[in-house]
């Protein structure tokens, strides 16, 4: 019997010490998760810098609100970098989602020096978001502009005849939720939102004549919708020269007094430290692997779904659409 107890005693004290050990291990890899992600988010990079440097920040595709896009823009205002170059390649997206992009660049603008290199496409809403720089350089070959918006529904009346379909409704009065695309759009709700789009527009116009300085003459020329080239752009004060980053980085040296030298690092506006998909899985592997397979299940969920479909957006847009072909 005492054999036995010993046995038992000693099968505790191990017990607890692997559990010990485990509970250690586990902490150890949230740690350096912690640390890695830090490092690895907008805003912790700069924290951690030992050295200045030029953030390169990316708008890419199309663009809508985005408040985490917005919270990342306040950080890097708080950072040590020296000066910001912005890369550009979009169609544009919504006003709102534009005039809100528009509004960070301008906010960090006032802190930081910032420059626009035109990509493939700064159109419409892209536009919009170059335009919060001083300096704007596109590519010979890049497209810029498509100043302009536009509202689009669609309409199934004829469909909802062939089918059999009709839908009742009861509303307190004739403009609400119109147009539905359920109706003939009635001359009133056409000319409301004509009424909207005309004002958006008249916002937008007024915004570049302001910032690229612009006389009537100039802004006539180039707000009727249509993009130019870089080449074309350079002209029309569209924007203000021709090259890439390094021109980009010629200019912050040699006008806003950024030393010269500095390197220029990625500043991702998007994922966070929750969207860190590579981070969550090392960090489940390494918990399944000491033992703790629950709280490994927890790290597994916790990221931010991407289940939002991005492409359906509400409301005006400015967006660049080129018809395609039959």
């Amino acid at each position: 019997m005492s054999l036995d107890s010993d046995i038992i005693v000693d099968r505790r004290r191990i017990r607890r010490k692997l559990t010990f050990w485990r509970v250690a291990a586990a902490l150890v890899v949230i740690l350096a998760v912690v640390v890695v992600g830090i490092i690895a988010t907008p805003g912790g990079r700069g924290s951690l810098a030992v050295t200045s440097s030029i953030a390169r920040v990316k708008i890419d595709g199309l663009i809508r609100s985005d408040h985490d896009r917005v919270e990342a823009l306040e950080r890097l205002e708080k950072s040590q970098t020296a000066a910001v170059i912005v890369h550009i390649n979009s169609p544009g997206g919504t006003t709102a989602g534009s005039e809100q992009l528009y509004d960070s660049l301008m906010r960090l603008k006032a802190k930081k020096p910032l420059v626009v290199v035109v990509e493939g496409l700064a159109a419409s809403g892209g536009y919009i978001t170059a335009i919060a720089a001083d300096h704007i350089v596109a590519q010979q070959s890049s497209l810029v502009g498509s100043i302009g918006v536009l509202f689009q529904f669609p309409n199934f009346t004829e469909l909802m005849k062939t089918v059999g379909v009709k839908v009742e409704e009861i509303k307190s009065s004739p403009l609400k939720a119109a147009p539905n695309g359920f109706e003939p759009t009635s001359p009133e709700a056409r000319a409301a939102i004509d009424a909207l789009v005309k004002d958006s527009y008249a916002w937008f116009r007024g915004l570049v004549k302001e910032r690229r300085g612009m006389d009537d003459g100039q802004i006539e020329k180039v707000a009727d919708g249509r993009v130019f080239t870089g080449r074309q752009a350079v002209e029309l004060k569209l924007i203000d020269a021709l090259g890439d980053e390094k021109t980009a980085v010629a200019w912050l040296e040699a006008n806003k007094n950024v030393k010269k030298g500095l390197p220029v690092r990625d500043y991702k506006l998007q994922p966070r430290f929750g969207d860190l998909t590579f981070l969550r899985a090392a960090a489940s592997i390494t918990l399944d692997a000491v033992g703790l397979s629950t709280i490994a299940r927890h790290v597994e969920q916790s990221g931010v779904g991407q289940a939002v479909d991005r492409l359906s957006m509400d409301g005006m847009l400015a967006l660049w659409q080129p018809a395609t072909a039959n």
